[in-house]
């Protein structure tokens, strides 16, 4: 065998949650892998550089009134300690080989990877492969935008050491609601274009109204029914966006900066799967049977790039379900995958779990449906921290929690609580009659319960 050719019993592509949980795990019970990831500034994936570390590493510093300028500095402090930690964890085990380089299938086998400068490519062959490469932000085509120096992705922004005076956000979906809400704490002028004539048409409408006016009163100005027409640089460091309201009249707005907030797509074109017979779904996602299994069946996809949920916990979860296949574990398939949680991470957060009222509805499901006030909670009321509202959905025939929606402080440790019962087949009662620590959040389960 040449050099610069190589045989790994384990290729893993992208050095995310999963990809690189799954080397550690593999190296350690004696299989040889290797580890590809294109960027040295994504070891440990996006999770960690571009996407939830920093992001709340600089809502947690705007809460805290530090400067952006000092706050910036600190994210990418902490940034760098875990990449570099990350990559340490996995360059410190013997059976384990990081490759910094851009991997293109050659065959159903073998790859290529694509070195800095001058340095040979390498060809690797493997026995199973892993796909982990993840997404990027999906970029409209809207006239202008593509040429403008204005115009940033979540990614590209959090490189921005300077605050934007005023930003223009492109989207009002959850990223670019968190991103709404840190960049105002920190002293931006925030508006946000969403191109849906209703704010948060999939959640419950009193809770879109709730978000919506806790958003507002920070100064968040949210346009919705905006029809984007045109993006243009103008002089003395502006940008302009136009867009027809829902009058259809023409509006022109600017800032210093517009943020694309309009979702992900795949991060999938420099792979050629084709040439290793694999295939996509309508969406470009790499095609997955329940044991996240390629059409190849010795290649798996880990984590974004196989079109499930976008959260980092989803890619570890695929982690256990390969785990267990190769090393005969009970959990395999996502079928076996229980309710699974989510939060936004504005102020307050709001975090969710199960089914929406209008959703049970419409399944026939005969539901009870309480409220509560996060004013009502004393924890919330120490914290000065009252805006908000708790919501859940019981099913009246068998006291199930089917669904919750947690808008209030602390909602992303407090919604873990009810996904546990859930996922336990717990009766609402259960939350109800616990006996929590005091002063906390989660003894609104309490109150909140109590109302059914």
């Amino acid at each position: 065998m040449k050099t610069n050719e190589h045989h790994y019993q384990n290729l893993i592509i992208g050095f995310g949650k999963g990809g690189k949980t799954l080397a550690a795990y593999l190296a350690k019970q004696g299989e040889k892998v290797a580890i590809v990831e294109k960027s040295e500034m994504m070891y440990g994936g996006s999770c960690i550089n571009i996407a939830c570390i920093p992001t709340k590493s600089l809502i947690v510093n705007a809460e805290k009134k530090i400067p952006y300028a000092k706050a910036f500095q600190a994210k990418n402090d902490l940034t760098a300690f875990l990449r570099a930690k990350n990559f340490e964890k996995l360059d410190g085990l013997d059976l384990a080989t990081v490759i910094t380089g851009e991997a293109t299938f050659v065959s159903a086998h073998q790859i290529k990877v694509k070195q800095r400068g001058n340095t040979p490519d390498l060809t690797i062959t493997a026995d199973r492969i892993f796909i982990n490469t993840g997404s990027l932000p999906a970029i409209p085509e809207i006239p202008g935008l593509a040429s403008s120096k204005k115009v940033f992705t979540s990614t590209s922004l959090l490189d921005q050491a300077g605050l934007p005076d005023k930003l223009i956000i492109i989207g009002a979906g959850f990223i670019g609601l968190e991103f709404a809400d840190m960049y105002a704490k920190f002293g931006a002028e925030v508006i946000v274009l969403n191109n849906s004539k209703e704010f948060l048409p999939k959640e419950d409408k009193d809770i879109a109204d709730e978000m919506y006016e806790i958003l507002s009163a920070k100064g968040i100005q949210i346009i919705s029914g905006a029809q984007i027409t045109q993006v243009s640089d103008q002089q003395n460091n502006q940008v302009q966006v136009s867009y027809r309201n829902v009058e259809n009249k023409l509006v022109q707005i600017n800032a210093n900066a517009i943020l694309l907030a309009t979702g992900r797509k795949p991060n999938i074109d420099h792979l050629d799967v084709d040439a290793a017979g694999v295939k996509l779904d309508k969406k470009g996602y790499v095609l997955v049977d329940e044991n996240l299994k390629t059409s190849q069946p010795h290649i798996w996809a880990i984590g974004d790039i196989n079109g499930g949920p976008q959260f980092t916990y989803i890619s570890l979860d695929d982690f256990r379900i390969i785990r267990g296949q190769l090393f005969g574990g009970d959990y395999t398939s996502t079928s076996q995958r229980k309710q699974v949680a989510f939060s936004v991470f504005t102020s307050p957060p709001m975090s969710h779990i199960g089914l929406r009222e209008e959703e049970a509805i419409e399944k026939g499901y005969q539901i009870k449906v309480v409220k509560l006030a996060a004013a009502s909670i004393p924890r919330a009321r120490i914290l000065n921290e009252t805006q908000g509202l708790l919501k859940t959905i019981v099913d009246e025939k068998t006291n199930k929690i089917i669904g919750c929606t947690l808008l209030c402080v602390d909602s992303s440790e407090m919604i873990n609580t009810v996904q546990l019962a859930m996922n336990a087949d717990l009766d609402y009662q259960v939350l109800r009659d616990t006996i929590y620590t005091h002063p906390s959040m989660t003894e609104a389960f309490n109150d909140l319960y109590a109302l059914i």
